[in-house]
């Protein structure tokens, strides 16, 4: 089986909607019926939906524990797939709203980092988030919490939420104060806000990768200039089919992009909130582009190359490829 390697991964959304009821259940927290379907799957309809959808189960996650016990799942299940590194978000204002500190909430996270690569030899590396629409104020704050509680597990800072709020150049102030840290930075465009949310991105904010960035496919010289510069791009075209933006994966542009000359990886981005997972992912982009497994291993190497995590780590897992 083809080793395999994500860059593109929101913790919170890694839990199983059994795993959001188990914990909900252990803290008293009351979960709103309309979280699930019927087959206890998560009820959303789009993109929107689901963003209120997930922060209605993130919200049953409240203590260390709890971010311990989602990272151990998650590693897990990757492990199963010969997945051998995940960078994963996390998001300290969905910690906040339970009322946990920023370390707090990251504590668990690397207790359940160090206890999958005891069990399973998995390597887990952190990207904070700051969420888009909670505004620039809020994201700055982030970034200074990222600066004032260093740990050598987070390597990144990110950005997700709803690219219909503000304009990338509203957290410049945010992402400079990172950059100038020397920590690496992406961000979530290129999916429901068009190629222009991807050139606003480049145009304004440090980043090194670009979440998603798959409707760039829409402006040719976009693509040129993305393939040039050879800028990652985390693509989840299963996330992408379940938000609607494409109908399947024959017709989803990632075959197009890697053609192209850009340089693809690919990720499960909230995996059961879309039925997927990083084995899947590969599998059916795989079958669905006649790609062989030289193909996928050279997506493996891209996410290592890409990867946020030390030139050490980068080496070590290169040789398991």
């Amino acid at each position: 089986m083809v080793k395999k390697a994500e860059l593109h991964l929101h913790l919170e959304g890694s839990a199983t909607p059994a795993l959001v009821r188990e914990l909900a259940n252990r803290n008293g927290a009351e979960l709103d019926p309309s979280t699930f379907a019927s087959d206890g799957e998560y009820k959303w309809k789009d993109f929107w939906d689901f963003l209120n959808c997930y922060d209605k189960a993130a919200a049953a996650i409240r203590s260390a524990e709890d971010y311990r016990l989602v990272t151990y799942d998650y590693l897990k299940r990757c492990a199963t797939e010969d997945v051998i590194y995940v960078e994963t978000f996390s998001s300290p204002d969905h910690a906040a709203t339970a009322g946990m500190s920023y370390q707090h909430h990251l504590d668990g996270i690397i207790a359940g980092i160090d206890e999958a690569r005891r069990d399973f030899g998995i390597e887990c590396r952190i990207i904070v988030t700051c969420v888009r629409h909670l505004g620039p104020e809020k994201a700055l704050s982030v970034a200074e919490q990222v600066l004032q509680n260093p740990h050598p597990y987070v390597v990144g800072f990110g950005m997700g939420g709803d690219e219909a709020k503000y304009h990338p150049a509203d957290f410049k102030p945010a992402f400079d104060l990172i950059d100038q840290a020397g920590i690496a930075t992406t961000n979530h465009a290129g999916e429901f806000g068009g190629p222009e949310s991807i050139r606003a991105t480049l145009d304004h904010l440090p980043v090194k990768r670009i979440g998603h960035g798959v409707r760039s496919i829409e402006d040719p010289d976009l693509v040129k200039e993305l393939a040039e510069r050879q800028i990652p791009l985390e693509v989840c075209p299963g996330s992408n089919i379940s938000t609607g933006l494409y109908v399947d994966y024959q017709s989803h542009p990632v075959n197009q992009l890697k053609e192209a000359g850009c340089l693809i990886t690919l990720s499960s981005d909230d995996p059961p909130f879309f039925a997927t997972s990083v084995g899947r992912e590969y599998d059916r982009t795989a079958a669905a582009f006649n790609w062989t497994e030289e193909d996928l291993k050279q997506i493996t190497r891209n996410a290592i190359q890409s990867a946020f995590c030390d030139e050490e780590l980068k080496e070590k897992l290169l040789t398991q490829i």
